[in-house]
């Protein structure tokens, strides 16, 4: 099934992640700064401390591990399947045009996507439109909610970091201000301040930031997939003509075929034995649109 194969890596967003963090390392190198004077203990425990405290105050910890699950998910390429879905919904609305929601019983079994499975059997049941309609936009919320909460996660930390970096500042100032009179702690006093500041900003921007970011693009592209299935569901038990069914999914794709490669394919695949493997209907030896379909 498609929802269990595993997706590969995408090593390319892997290997640029952190670029940024390289350049501000590269850039405080050739100005003469020491690398080792970035690696403070106290401003690390409380930049990263103290903004992990918050989040498991604002979230619980089963919504941070999920967060954090999604963040490594993020790193796998995606699974565009969308020009294959909205070939898949023109061919459903051939089958229901020849043959009444009816005919569509026999698929269900080999459509691997529980939202266009669940609205399509209830299409099938002979509900209204209105009650498939309103189960699909529950579904639609539902998802985009649950999906969405990663990056919200991501994007709360984001807030939280920069200012425990003040924070950070002001507790090295005060260890100042308390040793003036003692030069030697002077330096380590200042070290915690600045670079506190800087592990604020730093991980907000160059981390937490992106990681929200394409959690919720990710997000987006589900959403957009669901919208996709809701039109073609909405046409179907509408009982549109399969041309008008092609160009209402056609709008969330560019790279469809056109519904004559999609009749054809149909053809050969009832007129092939049992067992055989069906070349791929192209698009240069147009079949005949069947008389069914073309009317």
């Amino acid at each position: 099934m498609a929802a269990m194969r595993r997706r590969r890596l995408d090593f390319l967003s892997i290997a640029v992640a952190p670029v940024g963090i390289l350049v501000i390392l590269l850039a405080q190198r050739a100005d003469g700064g020491l690398l080792g004077s970035l690696l403070q203990g106290p401003a690390a425990a409380i930049v990263f401390g103290g903004t992990l405290g918050a989040v498991l105050l604002s979230y619980r910890p089963i919504e941070i591990i999920r967060a954090i699950r999604g963040a490594l998910g993020a790193f796998r390429m995606p699974d565009n399947d969308v020009d294959r879905l909205a070939a898949k919904l023109t061919e459903l609305s051939i089958r229901a045009h020849r043959g009444g929601l009816l005919a569509l019983e026999a698929d269900l079994d080999n459509i691997d996507d529980p939202l266009l499975r669940h609205g399509l059997r209830l299409s099938i049941d002979g509900m209204p439109l209105e009650t498939v309609q309103e189960f699909l936009a529950a579904e639609r919320s539902a998802r985009e909610a649950e999906e969405e909460a990663p990056a919200r996660v991501f994007e709360a930390a984001a807030g939280y970091a920069p200012t425990f970096g003040i924070l950070g500042a002001v507790l090295g100032l005060m260890r100042v201000m308390q040793n003036l009179e003692t030069p030697s702690m002077l330096g380590p006093g200042m070290a915690v301040a600045f670079v506190a500041t800087a592990y604020g900003v730093a991980g907000a921007n160059l981390v937490l930031l992106p990681l929200a970011g394409r959690l919720r693009e990710r997000a987006s592209a589900a959403e957009r997939r669901r919208d996709l299935i809701v039109q073609g569901l909405s046409a179907i038990h509408q009982r549109l003509h399969p041309t008008l069914v092609a160009q209402k999914v056609g709008l969330f794709t560019n790279d469809m075929p056109a519904i004559e490669e999609l009749t054809g394919r149909m053809a050969a695949r009832r007129s092939a034995p049992r067992g055989a493997s069906v070349p791929r209907v192209g698009t240069p030896s147009r079949p005949r649109v069947p008389a069914d379909v073309a009317s």
